[in-house]
């Protein structure tokens, strides 16, 4: 402290020392024992006798004291702890505020009815009895009319008109007037008439007391037919993992955990080839649409040309540093994107089996991977729950979508128009293209983790998940209109029903399946139903309503 006046700490046992005016600061021995203090200031002679002397540690300067007049009398400070300190200053709260405490406010009667009256007036100022018209009809010399409900509304300056007895344009809705008919642009069914009246005033009267119900703006969902399984294919002799149709919709592959590729006729279900040179099971299929190949890839890390007309490996691609678990084309381009466990996306050049671009940026496997022919042309979906848009000439990401809470372990993009849907254990999501703007929801929740999913030209969106549930769903409103459960193969458990690969055929009036009881299912869509015997149940979300 260094000001002229007397400082005090109050902390036992130690005392902060005065320092005399006109005399040199102290040594830097500023907390010391009143012993202490005394010896090493008695050595000092630059200071004044008596500087040392209990005495001037009263509260009371020796300079106050040769003031003249001034009888100051102070009690002595008495030292204490910062701990007694704080609970002095909490009783003192205590006893202010615990009368009190948890007590309401009593009620004002005056508050009360400022609030009641205003209440009134918002819900019911455009409500005026009409009981005031028969009485006018009567002084006309007409009969009185019967006791009527009828809801008029009254112009912004009713209530001057009243008292001068001028009666305002009011548009009366209730049963005791007739309604007109429909050639005269009444609404059939409603009783509605509108009274004439000598005023003037050209403002806009109050309706809001007919405010009707909007109806929901919510798209309805289209019809469309229930889908039924109609053929169930064996072959396979482990899980059957991936799917791709040929693009001239005369066969399709599969891939399966017996490390087999099969070749089967989409019209008979017939095997035509079995492929082998995996040593794992295989989770990506593509066919080309450009050229006469065929690429796979499986949880050995490797990823495969195969010639369709030699029916032989003739490139294979290295590079991921684990399993490959999603593959899929470029449409324009003689690209091939495969994603893995190494959390990458790997761009290869379909000639030169060169690696293009490494799309690096996900937290966890890359588990799903669609292209398009424009900006973004690749969308990749993680198992760390993002989805990323990717630049293709830079190798860099566009844009990352953060809106699901689990895994996205399927993607699915329309075929005609410029958005895709997004699966997760949580939910369905809907994004636009090209700048992933959300949509919607799906209007329900399966409840499992979903690892297929496709749609077809028609709008029917189909998911299929772990525990063998099959869901069909309206891709215009999101509404699911069918529910279906895989039956499992005779002598495979219950748990085996897991659905793993989905895919539509060309035309879109086929699903074929691929499950985890080592069966491929097709179905297709029942002929004999009409809108009468499978009618939609349709309920728009609540929250979105307008009223």
């Amino acid at each position: 402290c260094k000001s002229e006046k007397s400082c005090y700490i109050r902390t036992k046992p130690y005392f902060f020392l005065p320092r005399v005016p006109g005399t040199p600061y102290p040594p830097s021995r500023f907390f010391l024992s009143p012993s202490t203090a005394r010896r090493s200031w008695k050595g000092n002679p630059s200071l004044p006798p008596n500087s040392y002397s209990p005495a001037r540690f009263s509260t009371v300067s020796q300079a106050q004291k040769r003031m003249p007049g001034a009888a100051l009398e102070m009690e002595p400070v008495e030292p204490q702890s910062l701990k007694k300190l704080s609970l002095k200053s909490l009783k003192r709260a205590l006893d202010l505020f615990s009368p009190t405490h948890g007590h309401v406010a009593p009620p004002d009667p005056e508050c009360k009815r400022i609030r009641t009256s205003h209440k009134i007036a918002m819900e019911y100022k455009g409500i005026k009895s009409i009981a005031e018209i028969p009485k006018q009809g009567n002084a006309r010399g007409q009969e009185p009319a019967a006791p009527s409900n009828a809801l008029a509304l009254p112009g912004p300056e009713s209530s001057r008109d009243q008292e001068k007895g001028v009666s305002q344009n009011a548009l009366v809705v209730g049963p005791s007037l007739q309604s007109r008919g429909k050639n005269e642009g009444g609404v059939p069914g409603k009783s509605t008439a509108v009274i004439p009246a000598s005023s003037s005033s050209s403002r806009n009267f109050s309706t809001s007391a007919i405010i009707e119900r909007i109806p929901s703006r919510w798209p309805r969902p289209e019809w469309h037919a229930p889908w039924k399984n109609y053929r169930v294919i064996s072959g396979h002799l482990g899980w059957v993992r991936s799917i791709a149709f040929d693009p001239s919709n005369t066969w399709f592959c599969t891939g399966s955990a017996d490390r087999t590729i099969k070749i089967w006729d989409v019209a008979s279900g017939r095997l035509k080839y079995t492929l082998t040179g995996h040593i794992e099971q295989i989770r990506g299929l593509a066919v080309s649409q450009r050229h006469t190949y065929m690429f796979s890839a499986g949880d050995d890390k490797q990823v495969k040309c195969w010639d369709l007309e030699q029916n032989k490996v003739i490139r294979s691609y290295h590079g991921h540093l684990s399993g490959v678990y999603c593959l899929a084309l470029h449409p324009t381009i003689d690209l091939l994107l495969t994603g893995g466990r190494d959390s990458v996306c790997r761009v290869w050049d379909i000639r030169t089996k060169m690696q293009a671009f490494a799309l690096a940026g996900h937290d966890n496997t890359v588990c799903s991977v669609f292209t398009r022919p424009t900006d973004p042309q690749v969308v990749t979906g993680s198992h760390d729950s993002t989805i990323k848009f990717w630049d293709l000439r830079y190798g860099k990401t566009m844009t990352t979508l953060t809106h699901h809470k689990k895994s996205v372990r399927a993607l699915a993009r329309h075929p005609t128009e410029h958005s895709f849907a997004s699966a997760s254990a949580e939910n369905i999501k809907k994004f636009s293209l090209p700048r992933g703007e959300f949509l919607h929801n799906m209007l329900s929740q399966q409840k499992t983790i979903i690892n297929a999913m496709a749609i077809n030209e028609d709008g029917v969106m189909v998911t299929g998940g772990d525990n063998g549930s099959l869901w069909f769903w309206d891709w215009k409103s999101g509404h699911n209109f069918q529910q279906a459960q895989t039956i499992v193969q005779p002598g495979s458990l219950d748990s085996e029903a897991a659905i793993y690969a989905a895919s539509f055929d060309l035309t879109g009036s086929r699903l074929i399946t691929c499950e985890a009881d080592k069966t491929i299912k097709m179905w297709k869509q029942d002929e004999n139903a009409t809108p009468e015997t499978h009618p939609v149940n349709f309920k728009p979300p609540k929250d979105i309503r307008r009223f």
